[in-house]
């Protein structure tokens, strides 16, 4: 098992650019989260995760964010969804069977193609086979509600590792891999951070931070990792960034004001991810 583990949680496109912003923002001061043993992406991380675990310049990848985003369907994570979901979840007595509820529900909805959503995961993620770098990329199957983990070992192309990760329920349809449909990793955990379990530094950066009845927040894992013995912190948005990023994560017209807050934050962050990241690693 490694030592350093980046956890990279979900909260849409603005989560997206946040999280990009950040890993920017602290690479100006030094600290090379990308340098992780294991990249461990959720949703919107895992399209952060993939695109620094395939070796992109975090400035490259900062000012993609500032572009002007390319034309693809709107999209809204509106109260109707995140009610429905939180229903759910408090409704619900056993977490595989609300997670195969919200995944029947995410089945029967009315979506934009699966093949025309593909083609915006293609357009997005940086390549098309797996990296090098060990990267866990999460989702849940939709008919069973079972927790899967993507990586290069398995059969699952990057691509489609990325799009079932970030399938949100009612918003994008699940995605096929092989003869099973899967949904959003975000729907057992915003960040899935327990995955880091092992690891001696984990930096867990969550654009949403939350939890709700069986999806356990960050900071619970969080501090679940730290009673075994890890050096963990947790990076969420700020006052700033939570402006920046507003009330729809799906909005895309946001991304540059989002990425340039979690640049602005990382000074803010650099102490503490430091102490964590840094202190006692001879590589570093």
């Amino acid at each position: 098992m490694g030592r350093r583990a980046l956890v990279l949680g979900g909260g849409g496109v603005t989560g997206v650019a946040w999280e990009i912003g950040l890993i920017a923002g602290l690479a100006d001061l030094g600290i090379d989260l990308a340098a992780a043993d294991v990249i461990i992406g959720t949703s919107a991380g895992s399209v952060a995760g993939a695109d620094i675990a395939c070796g992109q310049e975090p400035e490259a990848l900062y000012q993609a964010q500032l572009a002007p985003p390319a034309p693809e369907p709107a999209a809204r994570m509106g109260w109707r969804i995140i009610g429905r979901l939180l229903w759910v979840m408090s409704t619900s007595p056993d977490p595989v069977r609300a997670r195969a509820r919200i995944g029947r529900w995410a089945l029967a909805a009315r979506t934009m193609p699966e093949a025309d959503r593909r083609k915006v995961i293609e357009a997005r993620v940086p390549a098309s086979d797996w990296p090098g770098k060990n990267l866990k990329v999460t989702a849940v199957d939709a008919r069973t509600g079972e927790f899967t983990v993507f990586d290069s070992a398995g059969d699952a192309s990057l691509v489609d590792a990325v799009g079932a990760s970030c399938a949100v329920p009612g918003v994008w349809p699940p995605v096929t891999i092989g003869n099973r449909r899967f949904v959003d990793g975000g729907v057992r955990s915003v960040a899935n951070a327990d995955l880091a379990a092992g690891y001696e530094r984990v930096v867990i950066v969550a654009p949403v931070a939350k939890g709700a009845g069986h999806m356990t927040s960050p900071r619970r894992q969080a501090a679940a990792l730290t009673a075994a013995g890890a050096r963990v912190v947790l990076v969420q948005p700020g006052r700033t960034a939570v402006h920046a990023i507003g009330r729809n994560v799906l909005d895309s017209s946001r991304r540059a004001a989002a990425a340039t807050a979690g640049r602005a934050q990382a000074a803010a962050e650099a102490a503490p991810v430091r102490g964590v990241w840094q202190a006692g690693w001879m590589g570093a």
